[in-house]
């Protein structure tokens, strides 16, 4: 599923204005960028429309700025690191209105090549609700729309949604297109077996994600908070695990319909305990391990246990595309992320094609240095979920098709 739509290899930008959406939604602390993967990420494209010769204007978002001005959420750290990043200069166009005089007289003066950056696109109000003014702003500016925010790409604002309709050529860039074939192809046409590993804490954040690929794939292994809920469903105790006592009956019809279906469904065998969440979240904890169908109610599951680690490290073996979102336990502390560490390892050994879901996961895969192993780790977190309920994303479908 490639989606068919027009890319950055498709277009011939020499000497054109080419707006190019990208994700610098970067975390800043004290006005320094601590963790630079989105910008990285988006070069190769950036670096295409440079060597093709268009005039490069680049967009994005920072934080939430509700619309005003805000200083500590400018993007001015990010034109400095991308000009050390790129080798050029990458001037930056200071307006509040974003699209304002500095701007407007910084793309008049652009020779092919060059590069510009606007500032954060949400100091607008307009930006979060599509409002026309400043897509036609942003529109007025280029003669092409690139979009490569695949963050972002759930959501319809102005900077990737509003000012592709009103532009002629709205094409997707390398990293925009490399999400759509790795999440789309595993969720419509993937290579079997095909296994999803859902964790995470809410049940509720992923109702439609576990619906849908029960659909698609063949074994769906179901850890984290959300798990307890599912447990409880079967009539185990949970002890104080996390629950939500609203999903019981989801949770009963989804088992139900893995059966019907003919998939594989499975649910932590045992789990690591603890008495009371750490407080900070990597203080020392006193771990003890019970099965699934003997936990004491005074304890509380906070991890996979050994067995469970053991049983999905199993299933991953044989399969040819496995997906993964969220954590399978508390992983932010050291005792409670042998289970995320074990399904991590799992994946990095195998020769499938593996896709990691944004989020906590890819910051876990990441964090545990299993990144270069991963076939793929996507750059959205909200974006790959709902690629993963199946859903059409708006900044995907506002592309010019083919």
């Amino acid at each position: 599923m490639s989606l068919n739509k027009v890319s950055v290899d498709d277009i011939d930008v020499k000497g054109k204005r080419v707006l190019c959406r990208c994700d610098f939604n970067v975390p800043l602390k004290e006005g320094k960028i601590t963790d630079e993967n989105r910008l990285v990420a988006a070069l190769p494209t950036i670096k295409k429309l440079i060597a093709d010769g268009g005039k490069v204007i680049l967009c994005s978002h920072l934080g939430k700025p509700k619309g005003e001005p805000k200083p500590e959420l400018s993007l001015a750290p990010v034109a400095a690191r991308l000009t050390e990043l790129l080798g050029q200069e990458v001037k930056f166009a200071a307006d509040p209105e974003v699209v304002g005089p500095n701007a407007k007289a910084a793309v008049e003066a652009m020779q092919d090549g060059e590069v510009i950056l606007l500032e954060n696109t949400r100091y607008r109000a307009e930006e979060t609700k599509n409002g026309e003014a400043f897509s036609k702003d942003l529109a007025s500016l280029c003669d092409i729309f690139v979009n490569d925010a695949f963050g972002t790409a759930h959501r319809a604002h102005c900077s990737n949604v509003g000012v592709s309709e009103l532009v002629d050529t709205a094409a997707v860039g390398y990293l925009m297109q490399k999400e759509i074939d790795f999440l789309g192809n595993a969720v419509e046409n993937p290579v079997r077996p095909f296994v999803a590993i859902l964790g995470g804490a809410k049940v509720a954040d992923k109702l439609n994600v576990i619906s849908n690929l029960l659909e698609k794939c063949d074994t769906l292994i179901i850890g984290g908070g959300m798990a307890y809920t599912f447990l409880k469903a079967q009539g185990n105790e949970i002890g104080n695990s996390l629950v939500d006592d609203t999903k019981l009956d989801y949770c009963k019809e989804m088992i139900a319909k893995a059966e019907s279906l003919g998939k594989k469904l499975l649910l932590p065998i045992d789990s690591a305990t603890i008495t009371a969440f750490p407080n900070p979240i990597d203080a020392p904890v006193d771990v003890e391990v019970y099965d699934s169908n003997n936990m004491p109610a005074d304890r509380e599951g906070c991890d996979i246990g050994p067995k469970t680690a053991e049983m999905f490290a199993e299933a991953v073996k044989s399969a040819k595309t496995v997906v993964w979102n969220g954590p399978m336990g508390v992983f932010e502390n050291p005792t409670l992320a042998a289970g995320t560490i074990a399904v991590a390892k799992a994946l990095a050994e195998t020769d499938a094609t593996t896709i990691i879901g944004g989020g906590d996961s890819a910051a876990a895969v990441n964090q545990l240095g299993f990144g270069e192993k991963m076939s793929h780790i996507s750059t959205g977190g909200g974006a790959s979920l709902e690629f993963l309920e199946g859903k059409e994303l708006p900044g995907v479908a506002a592309a010019t098709n083919k």
